[in-house]
């Protein structure tokens, strides 16, 4: 029994390990296996006013992100939510008390920024939003989209912005998660921790979290 015991501790040792990559966290791949048909999940959809504060454990953090603006066709590089002139415009930046990271979608990573905790700048004035283990930023480069004009690419941002998160609402529906789409924020305090260039917006957050025991 002690030897069957060591062997586990080990192997659960290793698979913490190998989540980790430096200061980045390795994401798994998408469980496409399915929980709940679609319209259920839209029967399920509400925005939550209260979080858990538990931190999602690896492969639901991996299948929302996924779910959220993952790539699902890899031949192409095409992603679960569309957007304008497939400019690929919308970052994921996944805030957490272990710092902020960008969601590399290719390499199934999540690239830390930085180790600071910054959800309450995300929660903004809604300060009870911040006790969410995690907070989904959706932030758009507009010099990704190669025509149109400042105020064009802003309303494409918008949209292209809307369908991550609307993903990110009904995943989290459909598995059993609470999350709530919020374009509350402290806009210019998240560009100065995140280094933002002048041509990327902050635009809409969703927080996340297991159902409130």
């Amino acid at each position: 029994m002690k030897k069957l015991t060591i062997t586990i501790a080990l192997f659960v040792l290793v698979l913490n390990i190998s989540a980790q990559d430096g200061d980045n966290i390795r994401l798994n791949p998408p469980d496409l296996s399915g929980r709940m048909n679609v319209m259920e999940a839209f029967q399920n959809r509400q925005s939550a006013s209260e979080f858990d504060t538990e931190k999602l454990n690896l492969q639901d953090l991996s299948d929302l992100l996924w779910a959220a603006n993952g790539i699902n066709r890899p031949d192409n590089g095409k992603r679960t939510a569309p957007s304008a002139i497939n400019a690929q415009d919308i970052d994921i930046y996944v805030i957490m008390e272990s710092g902020a990271y960008l969601y590399d979608a290719s390499k199934l990573l999540l690239k830390l920024v930085t180790p600071k905790d910054l959800r309450k700048l995300a929660a903004g004035r809604q300060e009870n939003m911040a006790k969410a283990p995690l907070i989904c930023l959706l932030v758009s480069d507009i010099s990704k989209f190669t025509r149109g004009s400042d105020s064009l690419k802003l309303a494409w941002a918008g949209m292209d912005a809307g369908i991550v998160s609307q993903n990110i609402s009904i995943y989290c529906a459909g598995a059993g998660l609470s999350t709530r789409p919020r374009a509350t924020m402290d806009s210019r305090g998240l560009r100065d921790a995140l280094k933002l260039t002048e041509n990327q917006y902050p635009l809409l957050n969703n927080p996340v979290s297991y159902k409130k025991k």
